[in-house]
């Protein structure tokens, strides 16, 4: 494992889960679906799970009777909050609840719930990044497949270049402060926050990219979920053989 020089700062994730997944199903939660015995949401965490986190908080809804019931690695570390109505109010609550407990310029990693193939290289490269220097950093790829802009009736209006375009990914780090800072910034400002980026964007903050994976998916529709099953398995059969 890559040692991580964190210079007494510590190492927080947020993992915004309040989210109703309509493009998943319009009635089952895709952060409960199951794959190898364990919920999406348990690999999410257990991956995150191999940093050495301070603690991880879970935004979820005011409903949801899943969640704390669910068997996580690093039980002690799990903490819980209530999510909002968009996932940007969802991170904020948790950086509110953050605040209260870690210092300002410990590192924050905000994370997709439905992302649960993120690999330990991968989380190690974005820590270092926020470490080594002063910006913010997420996980992205290069955009590969030529883009089209549409319009009308499914009609191609012309051909996007896709030099120079990366294809978000989570987590996304930064520092404590300036994150909640960001955040509370556009959403007094009435702007449209996509993900953590966008906020620090918006304030002027340096926001590097660190080049992530392509097994790093996000889980949006029903097909995704046998995709993050075969990944999962690769990756799994992968460390074995390294063992």
């Amino acid at each position: 494992m890559q040692t991580l020089s964190l210079n007494n700062r510590k190492i927080w994730a947020i993992v915004p889960a309040a989210g109703a997944g309509s493009r998943f199903s319009k009635t089952e939660l895709k952060q409960y679906q199951r794959i190898q015995d364990k919920t999406v949401l348990e690999h999410t965490v257990n991956r995150l799970n191999q940093l050495p986190l301070a603690g991880c908080v879970l935004a979820i809804g005011e409903q949801d009777d899943v969640a704390q019931t669910l068997k996580f690695e690093n039980t002690e570390n799990i903490h819980f909050c209530h999510g909002g109505a968009e996932r940007v109010h969802s991170v904020l609550n948790a950086l509110i609840y953050l605040n209260k407990i870690a210092a300002s310029e410990d590192i924050v990693l905000v994370h997709d719930a439905a992302r649960p193939c993120v690999t330990l290289a991968c989380l190690n490269d974005l820590i270092n990044t926020v470490i080594n220097s002063t910006s913010s950093a997420i996980l992205a790829i290069p955009v590969r497949d030529t883009l089209k802009r549409i319009v009308n009736n499914h009609d191609i209006q012309q051909t996007v270049s896709r030099e120079q375009l990366w294809q978000a990914q989570t987590p996304q780090a930064s520092r404590l402060e300036k994150l909640k800072n960001a955040i509370e910034a556009a959403l007094n400002n009435h702007i449209v926050i996509t993900d953590e980026a966008s906020a620090l964007e918006y304030i002027g903050e340096s926001v590097q990219v660190v080049q992530g994976r392509s097994d790093n998916i996000k889980i949006t529709y029903p097909d995704d979920l046998e995709l993050a099953r075969l990944i999962l398995t690769a990756q799994q059969d992968t460390r074995s053989s390294h063992e």
